[in-house]
């Protein structure tokens, strides 16, 4: 029979086995061309793209001005400004966020997320290492992707 003791240790080993789990490993010793402090990053991008960029958060659906950009032109990193996106691949995946069917070539880097007990593909900046969003398998033709992005992680560049 175990005591009090052992059944709490056991629980704290198995919870601390699903935390780390969520972080892959090396995650943060990644260097990235464009690199800057917290403190820096806070004062370049501002508490709410900060949130994002730099600590994986998310907006709200359906709040991102760029849902609605039509023009011809190009959607950048907030963070550092490299070309992630052309406008001739967005599409309305009516989810609330700027959702697109391809990246530019070398433009974006993968990372499996296993936050909120699920496994997803997080989507970075190839540059600044800057969460934008996930990607996921239900876009349309030709890809099936849809990269579904953070506005706030985004500016849009007219053509």
């Amino acid at each position: 029979m175990l005591n009090r003791r052992e059944v709490f240790g056991a629980a704290g080993v198995g919870a601390a086995a699903v935390i780390l789990a969520n972080f892959p490993a090396g995650a943060a010793a990644k260097k990235y061309e464009v690199s800057y402090s917290p403190a820096e990053w806070k004062k370049r991008l501002g508490p709410q793209r900060y949130a994002i960029l730099r600590e994986a958060g998310t907006e709200r659906a359906y709040t991102s001005p760029l849902n609605k950009e039509h023009r011809k032109g190009l959607f950048g990193c907030a963070g550092c400004g490299l070309p992630l996106f052309s406008s001739s691949t967005k599409f309305d995946s009516g989810t609330g966020w700027p959702s697109f069917y391809r990246a530019l070539p070398n433009a974006v880097i993968e990372r499996v997320d296993r936050s909120m007990l699920m496994q997803r593909t997080e989507i970075l900046c190839r540059r600044c290492g800057g969460h934008l969003g996930h990607v996921f398998d239900d876009g349309p033709k030709p890809t099936g992707l849809r990269y579904c992005m953070n506005g706030l992680a985004l500016k849009f560049r007219a053509a």
